[in-house]
């Protein structure tokens, strides 16, 4: 089992980041999971650096693998552009970068006025959008007239050695299925052996399976939860809400349905190991791979000493 840091955008500052990238790789992490936002989910997160120029920050401070977790080539950004910025990812990391897909949240696709389509339809789109990436990484010169991408002309010269892997997320059936027939890997956030199954089934073979969760780092469980709610209560937000509402406001509106005690739930509080090793072992049976922790508010160094000292030499 790889074991990972997640950089969360949406609430840290890119001087933040790229500290807290630097304190990973110290701790013994493995990789970096990083999310590509334009807003914050609510505003108390408070942040939403643009993801590719901190990716390119990160290939100056460490040199741990890098996958987003995820970016949306469908909408905001067009995915003959995305195919560029990730060719330029991969040459800055020397190979060591992964391009994570979804199909995206209305939070961060709609801003130029474009309607948000219905889930069938993003999965159509995102299918398209792979497609179109990989055959822009193969170089040369490509012209695509496709039912929702046109593309002319257009030709990467900065590439690398070999094409990005694509990773694609999925957490309902029809998403794990088109992970499965067009991913290099599958993106979860959710320890469900079925889901993972299904990939696997469904052609993923032995591909790559990555996780990830949210920590809360604190001196007590109260503590880590208190943050939590203060930080992240849209973790509460039930069903597909997370893809359909538009702005930090209404995931707001939204969380004042959320009560404190249900962010356990949803994030490991407090500063137990015991719980961390635990949660890993449920993403460890389910059948991932990777998996990656974030950790909410002001206390990563707590973390990082806590899996440096307790868990990753336990898990080694």
């Amino acid at each position: 089992m790889k074991i990972g840091y997640f950089l969360s955008c949406e609430e840290f500052t890119p001087a933040e980041l790229l500290e807290q990238a630097r304190g990973a790789e110290r701790a013994g992490f493995q990789g970096l999971w990083i999310s590509d936002h334009y807003h914050p989910w609510v505003d108390a997160q408070g942040q939403s650096p643009f993801v590719w120029s901190m990716i390119g920050a990160l290939s100056q401070v460490c040199r741990l693998p890098v996958t987003t977790a995820v970016a949306c080539p469908t909408v905001r950004i067009h995915p003959a552009v995305l195919a560029q910025a990730a060719a330029t990812s991969a040459v800055l990391h020397s190979g060591r970068f992964v391009l994570g897909v979804g199909s995206g949240e209305a939070l961060n696709e709609h801003i130029l006025g474009d309607a948000w389509p219905q889930t069938d339809v993003r999965l159509e789109m995102l299918e398209e959008a792979v497609a179109v990436m990989r055959e822009l990484w193969r170089g040369g010169f490509v012209n695509h007239h496709g039912r929702h991408y046109t593309v002319e002309h257009a030709r990467i010269y900065t590439l690398p050695e070999t094409p990005p892997q694509v990773y694609v997320s999925g957490f309902g059936p029809k998403a794990v299925d088109l992970a499965a027939r067009i991913g290099d890997g599958y993106v979860s956030t959710m320890p469900d052996a079925e889901l993972v199954r299904r990939f696997r089934d469904g052609g993923g073979g032995d591909k790559p399976c990555q996780a990830g969760f949210k920590a809360a780092y604190a001196d007590s469980e109260e503590e880590g939860m208190r943050i939590a709610y203060d930080r992240w209560p849209n973790a509460g937000v039930p069903g597909e809400l997370s893809q359909v509402l538009p702005s930090p406001r209404h995931f707001e509106q939204a969380a004042q349905l959320v009560k404190p005690e249900m962010m356990k739930e949803s994030f490991l509080c407090g500063n137990s190991a015991e719980a961390h090793l635990e949660m890993i072992d449920q993403y460890a049976k389910a059948g991932f791979d990777e998996v990656y922790v974030a950790n909410t508010g002001p206390n990563s160094a707590g973390l990082f000493d806590l899996y440096q000292r307790e868990v990753l030499p336990r898990l080694r």
